[in-house]
């Protein structure tokens, strides 16, 4: 999975990125390497690596004599966290939240359920410690600690899982949490219920008991999704 980049690069990417995802840019187009860097008055060089990451999400096809083409959404990488970060700053958002909150609710309670099988001594201290923190900066409203405790949270617990596949999903999952609080989409106070579940789900990590772990955490996803659906007005 890819990653946004700093620089001249990482500037183009984002902008070429958002101008697909807003389809600006239709599936069929044909661009060249010349055209995008006369347009953003970058070299080749960075027009071309821009590209490339482009190329590796599915988004276009770039071939000789012919150019960058642009591809179907059908072709798109979906989980990946930077086309899901511009899929959150698009027009899109309300259905893109939705649509991974149903992806969330598919392997999360089954990684709490593994991680109550899996988790080691040290997961089981990052899991408290992080919805301990989640408490202090709930109440103090702080939610830029709060997100960083909730993707903590929630990244420990999809590794304490012990499987590869899930592991991998800890990115889609923090771009979830973060478009959410840089949206808009969560309350000035965190619900103290969703930081009581994360609490129940550490918990019950730690004892060992998966039934309880997978239960807290199919009521952590629904909680998420109702508030957004109210905070979206749907």
């Amino acid at each position: 999975m890819t990653a946004s980049s700093p620089g001249l690069h990482g500037s183009v990417l984002d902008a070429l990125g958002m101008r697909l995802v807003t389809d600006d840019l239709a599936p069929g187009r044909v661009l060249t390497l010349e055209a995008i860097a006369r347009e953003y008055a970058v070299s080749r060089p960075v027009a071309r690596e821009a590209i490339r990451v482009l190329q590796s999400m599915g988004m276009v096809a770039s071939r000789r004599r012919v150019g960058v083409t642009v591809l179907p959404r059908s072709d798109w990488h979906v989980f990946d966290p930077l086309l899901i970060r511009w899929r959150l700053d698009s027009p899109e958002r309300s259905a893109q939240l939705l649509s991974l909150s149903e992806l969330r609710r598919g392997f999360e309670p089954v990684a709490a359920s593994l991680a109550a099988e899996r988790a080691t001594p040290e997961q089981c201290s990052v899991l408290a410690a992080a919805a301990s923190d989640m408490l202090v900066h709930g109440r103090a409203g702080d939610l830029e600690a709060y997100l960083d405790a909730d993707v903590v949270f929630h990244r420990t617990l999809l590794a304490a899982a012990g499987n590869e596949m899930l592991r991998s999903m800890a990115g889609v999952v923090a771009e979830i949490l973060a478009g959410r609080t840089h949206h808009g989409l969560m309350p000035s106070r965190p619900n103290p219920r969703a930081i009581e579940l994360h609490d129940a789900v550490a918990r019950a990590v730690r004892e060992g008991d998966c039934a309880a772990a997978e239960a807290a955490m199919r009521e952590i996803i629904d909680e998420a999704a109702s508030a957004m659906r109210v905070e979206l007005g749907e």
